[in-house]
């Protein structure tokens, strides 16, 4: 554990700097997880088919994409906070949006702003995190992010559970005679704001001020975080490292040899899609929906999405722990094959229930098997694809190519994300939740050979020194 000036690095410093960063986590996870208990409201209050259910659920996701992809190449050109700082604006102008929403469109509209905000949240804070954090322990100081995104999460599921439950339920009237799921939207403010205030206390990411030219402000910020004595030689290790000939971008994600993507970009794109084709965010978006409909009841559901998300907590822990010293590549495979297990056996369970009015009953011991793989699953996710898909983006990329790179692999990520999260509705009604966890379990296990047949460890390498 390094003391407050070990090496000359300013451990204080760069702590409080990662926790304004990962507000931007946390605010990814709590616009993410709000949707959970919202939906018997905009179900009611909007007159929502299950297809339109899924868009408007999923709206936020697009959004994402967008965000991540805009954000990835502004950051490259205005900076890394001041692309945060939007985010957190729309962040707060999204969440009064959606509570004040009178149409499911005025929703979908809220919702899909909220998601650019997620979007670019969700990989500049992870990014911005690696560029400001020493090598030895960025793994751990980068999966803070993944904490705070469940802990946002968790936020979410607890906020929705004490208003409903004071109200009577979500759909009930609550404080100044709007109903509480409103109130769950308009809860965002909070966190929004003071992710805001706090992002105008933090310096720019010093690789970002190389970028630009700004030699004597990025060795500024370098002398803050790691010392006088390395400041300048890591100002020109960064100088180094970036073209001198043109600024960042896109160009810089094409091999000059055979005109086409670098295999890294491809390794990004994969990382990103493999986290969402396993199935994860059909738990956290529609977590009570699917205790629901194996059983448990509105009250028990939510409790179970606490349980879930407090799991997910501890697990992204533990990861933190661990990534800085087992590395990257191990966790990716341990998370790989416990989430194929574990999905397996949810595949299983599913299959042997009844269909009574449209909804799958279980017996007790199934239904007992299915929650206790469920939060297995999840803990596995979060021990591993969770956390070390977000560090690996932040860091695998070379400086040169960080913002654009992270761009495409930001927009593959949501828009894997979106796909998962719309079709579910609709394809556990048609085809069931056997066959359509069954998809997920066998992504599960592709995701094995990915892990071992592309991806390479980078934990301890400067970012100066990765190679594309």
């Amino acid at each position: 554990m390094l003391s407050r000036h070990d090496d000359g690095i300013n451990l204080p410093l760069i702590a409080a700097i990662v926790g304004v960063a990962t507000i931007g986590g946390f605010m990814f996870g709590y616009d993410s997880g709000v949707i959970n208990g919202t939906q018997e409201g905009l179900r009611s209050t909007f007159d929502l088919s299950a297809g339109w259910l899924g868009v408007t659920v999923s709206a936020l996701l697009p959004g994402c994409a967008v965000g991540a992809f805009l954000a990835g190449r502004l950051a490259d050109i205005w900076g890394r906070r001041k692309v945060m700082l939007a985010a957190a604006a729309l962040f707060i102008l999204s969440a009064l949006a959606a509570g004040a929403a009178t149409s499911a469109l005025m929703m979908i509209i809220a919702r899909f702003a909220a998601g650019a905000g997620v979007g670019a949240a969700s990989v500049l804070s992870p990014a911005y995190i690696s560029e400001v954090t020493p090598a030895r322990i960025r793994g751990r100081l980068s999966s803070v992010q993944q904490v705070m995104i469940i802990t946002g999460l968790t936020g979410a599921f607890l906020a929705n559970y004490f208003l409903a439950r004071l109200a009577g339920k979500s759909t009930d009237l609550f404080w100044l005679g709007y109903p509480a799921w409103r109130w769950m939207f308009w809860m965002q403010v909070l966190p929004a704001s003071i992710f805001l205030l706090t992002l105008l206390l933090i310096p720019e990411s010093p690789r970002y001020l190389v970028a630009r030219g700004r030699l004597q402000d990025a060795q500024q910020v370098l002398s803050r975080l790691f010392g006088p004595s390395v400041a300048q030689t890591k100002t020109l290790d960064i100088k180094r490292s970036i073209a001198a000939d043109h600024a960042p971008s896109f160009h810089d994600l094409i091999d000059r040899s055979t005109g086409r993507l670098r295999k890294i970009i491809w390794v990004g794109i994969g990382l990103a899609t493999f986290q969402q084709l396993v199935g994860i965010n059909v738990v956290f978006y529609y977590g009570a929906v699917l205790w629901q409909a194996v059983g448990f009841s509105e009250a028990d559901s939510l409790k179970i999405n606490v349980l879930s998300g407090t799991l997910s907590v501890a697990a992204c822990i533990l990861a933190m722990f661990l990534i800085d010293r087992i590395g990257r590549k191990p966790l990716l495979l341990i998370g790989s094959i416990g989430m194929a297990i574990t999905l397996a056996v949810l595949t299983v369970a599913f299959g042997t229930g009844e269909l009574v009015n449209d909804k799958l009953h279980l017996t007790p011991q199934v239904g007992v098997l299915a929650l206790i793989s469920a939060n297995l699953y999840v803990v596995f996710f979060n021990l591993s694809w969770g956390p070390v898909m977000w560090v690996m983006l932040g860091e695998m990329f070379p400086n040169q190519m960080r913002g654009s790179a992270l761009a495409i692999s930001g927009a593959a990520q949501w828009t894997a994300n979106f796909l998962v999260s719309v079709s579910f509705p609709l394809l556990a009604k048609s085809i069931g939740l056997p066959t359509t966890y069954g998809f997920y379990a066998a992504c599960a296990f592709v995701s094995i050979v990915f892990v071992l047949k592309l991806v390479h460890e980078t934990k301890g390498t400067e970012l100066e020194d990765m190679v594309g």
